[in-house]
């Protein structure tokens, strides 16, 4: 009790300085949500989206330019922006060129001036003008969708994305054409947007474009408008935006007046007395509510420790949410413990209850909460929030309809559905969003996250199939990071997914990750299991050996799994196996990055080359003897582990 009391009452101290979420989702514009947004003269809604530039019955659209901006400002940072707001979002775009080409473009816009410029036709997509243009008064960040290369800038092409600061020329621009959209066809474009604080990342229909460091600190005010503008020139074209969500974790605090101090500031000095009085006449007591590895305050110390913590459940909400944990809202169980459905402010959620039996309970709990709950990637289970209350440890997720990928990878045919009979296609989509996945936690996060467990049971599915990695229990936070790796005195992972090397060497690695989304690639196509899970090293009995035999006799995609029925590319699957092999390379120092993963599924590279026969394991790894560029390094210390544990 007097933990919990000192941890609220360090709560209390911080509510001048507390963050706050600003969300919202628009599945379609009506007329009546014009009471949300801030709308220029011509822009407005119809036919269930904005309409940014519109055809007004008939009459002319050249040199129209507009802005729709939600009306709510939202909290960037705070004075030298120490920290600064996390956000995502995700909109669907219908462009329609009205002539060849189309003219001029949209863009998603971060901006600290509500207003439209004056004369932001045209090239300006409605951004800046030709006197704001490259001037840092003009504060605006935008993620243009060009439709029209400008006879005066150096635009790669008329069908790109750019990411621009103060100005309307990209300080990086990427074709859409290699990808096969055409921004102003007419069709739609579900595009993600994402900042962690440090790197700003875009997907468009599920496939990375762009992944760019950015301050914004240093380009924007502390409170500024997220929203889209647009422009037509002599080109001109329907800028049509037809969904809308947004989720941001802002910084809050905004100027001080008298009238919100007495009403914030004194309940809490008042309640402070209370509970210092309280702490006075708990420290006689002993603890009441202590878990097995020590105090509750402990627990609620190190999450409370995280800035961005996530939501806090109190034990009878989740008991009413999933019915007292019945077994019949169970959804499964691992050796962490189990995880039901429940029902939380009309949406489903999956409750997970950790066991009291398990060995590192806490640990795991801390991780997940402190890893994860800091976390936005659309491939990423989302974490809502977490309890801890009479010696229960419990975590909420956002429901995964489809469940764990393991059940349709290695499900029981006497039970299957037509559904469960993963398509080519989704198996490829699945390991390219496990891809994006870890390439952000490696490389796209403030700081460095290594997962430590990859395994399709940790692979959770959505409605349409998409892949999201979970369970963060084992992952561990590099707090610099230029590190690539985190010294542990235990072996943490599941046999079969683990890297030879994990069993020599006291440390973590990025290659580690790497080796594991190999092996999860491999039994992905293939459609069986990594080898022998009850064995701590199967480096001879794996997944990884049987399938080098299938490439030293020159016909790899005969492994692939039967039940797709050879209704596949070859030489996709070709390239995806080789791929999963050169991440399963023996020797760490020849296993390619998450980032030049992503660029072989995306076409943009080559997969690695790899030897016929599979190397043999020799410890200490020799590094290559040419100088090779990469994301990722490890050291070669040779430090045996006091414990094995699996998962």
């Amino acid at each position: 009790m007097c933990s919990s009391l000192l941890a609220y009452l360090l709560i209390l101290s911080q509510a001048l300085f507390q963050v706050s979420c600003l969300k919202f989702n628009f599945p379609n514009f009506q007329k009546e949500n014009d009471t949300h947004l801030i709308l220029s003269k011509d822009a407005y809604i119809a036919l269930g989206a904005i309409q940014v530039t519109p055809d007004v019955n008939g009459a002319s659209m050249e040199n129209l330019s507009g802005r729709a901006l939600y009306k709510t400002p939202f909290r960037l940072y705070k004075g030298n922006g120490s920290t600064v707001a996390t956000f995502n979002t995700t909109f669907v775009l219908n462009i329609l060129s009205q002539t060849s080409p189309g003219g001029e473009g949209l863009a998603f816009i971060i901006t600290g001036n509500s207003s439209l410029p004056e004369n932001s036709q045209g090239k300006w997509l409605g951004i800046v003008n030709e006197n704001s243009n490259g001037s840092a008064q003009a504060r605006v960040v935008a993620v243009e969708f060009d439709t029209r290369k400008s006879d005066d800038a150096e635009d790669v092409d008329d069908n790109h994305v750019g990411l621009n600061i103060n100005s309307i020329h990209s300080t990086k621009e990427v074709s859409l054409t290699r990808y096969g959209f055409n921004i102003s066809g007419g069709v739609d474009l579900r595009v993600f947007i994402g900042y962690d604080g440090k790197n700003l990342t875009v997907f468009v229909n599920e496939i990375l474009i762009l992944s760019q460091p950015l301050d914004l600190f240093n380009h924007l005010p502390e409170e500024v408008y997220v929203g889209f503008s647009a422009s037509t020139s002599n080109y001109t074209e329907l800028n049509c935006v037809k969904s809308w969500q947004f989720s941001g974790i802002d910084i809050g605090g905004g100027g001080r007046n008298w009238k919100w101090i007495i009403t914030i500031v004194v309940p809490i000095a008042a309640v402070t007395v209370l509970v210092v009085i309280a702490i006075v006449l708990c420290v006689r007591r002993a603890p009441e509510d202590e878990d097995l590895e020590g105090g509750r305050g402990n627990i609620e110390d190190q999450i409370i420790r995280s800035n961005l913590a996530p939501k806090k459940f109190r034990l009878k909400e989740l008991k009413q949410a999933t019915g007292n944990f019945s077994p019949k809202n169970k959804l499964g169980k691992g050796g962490f413990g189990t995880v039901y459905k429940g029902t939380w402010k009309n949406k489903d959620v999956a409750v997970k209850r950790v066991s009291k039996k398990s060995h590192q309970g806490k640990q795991e709990f801390i991780a997940e909460v402190t890893t994860i709950g800091n976390l936005n990637h659309k491939n990423l289970v989302k974490l809502i929030g977490w309890c801890y209350e009479r010696r229960e440890l419990l975590l909420v997720y956002e429901f995964m309809p489809k469940g764990s990928l393991d059940k349709y990878i290695f499900y029981d045919e006497k039970v299957a559905m037509e559904e469960s009979i993963l398509s080519w296609e989704q198996r490829r989509s699945i390991i390219q969003g496990c891809a994006n996945a870890l390439e952000y936690l490696h490389n796209g996060c403030q700081k460095r996250v290594l997962h430590r467990d990859i395994k399709a049971s940790n692979i959770m599915l959505d409605s349409d199939f998409n892949a999201r990695l979970g369970d963060f229990g084992l992952a561990r936070t590099i707090q610099e990071k230029e590190k690539t790796h985190h010294s542990t005195v235990e072996i943490a992972g599941t046999p079969g997914y683990m890297a030879p090397e994990t069993f020599l060497i006291s440390r973590a690695t990025v290659e580690t990750d790497v080796y594991s989304f190999g092996v999860l690639t491999l039994e992905v196509v293939c459609g069986r299991k990594p080898g022998n899970q009850s064995e701590q090293n199967n480096y001879n009995n794996s997944i990884v050996n049987w399938l080098w035999e299938f490439y030293r006799k020159g016909r790899i995609t005969d492994a692939a799994d039967p039940k797709m029925d050879g209704k596949f590319e070859e030489k996709e699957v070709e390239c995806v196996l080789i791929l999963g092999l050169a991440c399963c390379h023996p020797n760490p120092h020849y296993r390619p990055s998450m980032k030049t993963v992503l660029q072989v599924l995306l076409g943009e590279a080559e997969p690695p080359q790899i030897p016929q026969e599979r190397p043999s394991f020799v410890w200490p790894a020799m590094p290559p003897s040419f100088s090779k560029i990469d994301d990722s390094l490890t050291g070669s210390q040779l430090t045996p582990f006091t414990e094995l544990t699996g998962r």
